[in-house]
């Protein structure tokens, strides 16, 4: 299973702003240049991330993105399932043996299971290493005429 770009960058996103201190906010511009990933994608995930309750948007001069909640409540697996559209491993509609083939039902299985494994982490749990994060984030941060 390959999760989708999409996915990739909400991750991404929600990785750099748990990153920062408690009140400290990040910009879409800011994360754009550390990953090298165009505004216009990110700001479309931020959006969702912050409808869906994943960030806090905080607008105005001065403003910027933090998490809508705590980083011990955000699971893997819930972000995951925010952002992918399906998990059906194979079509199986036109399939000549589907009445007969139980195959669809260990997909199923190891669907749930992949599944079950991204439940057990949190964003905190992928934060576990903050003070190296915020250093690699350091290295990439914009200077004041990017922002």
């Amino acid at each position: 299973m390959q999760l989708t770009r999409y996915t990739d960058y909400a991750v991404r996103v929600l990785l750099h702003v748990g990153a920062r201190d408690e009140g400290d906010l990040s910009s879409i511009a800011e994360i754009a240049q550390t990953y090298d990933i165009s505004r216009n994608h990110l700001m479309k995930v931020v959006q969702d991330l912050g409808q869906a309750g994943f960030l806090e948007t905080v607008r105005g001069r001065g403003g910027g993105l933090r998490l809508g909640r705590q980083a011990n409540e955000i699971t893997v697996g819930e972000v995951v399932r925010h952002t992918e559209t399906g998990f059906q491993l194979v079509d199986c509609t036109n399939c000549i043996v589907r009445t007969a083939c139980t195959l669809p039902r260990v997909f199923n299985e190891a669907r749930r299971a992949f599944l079950d494994v991204l439940d057990r982490y949190t964003l905190a749990d992928a934060l576990t290493r903050r003070d190296d994060l915020r250093r690699i984030f350091r290295a990439f941060a914009p200077t004041d005429q990017a922002l």
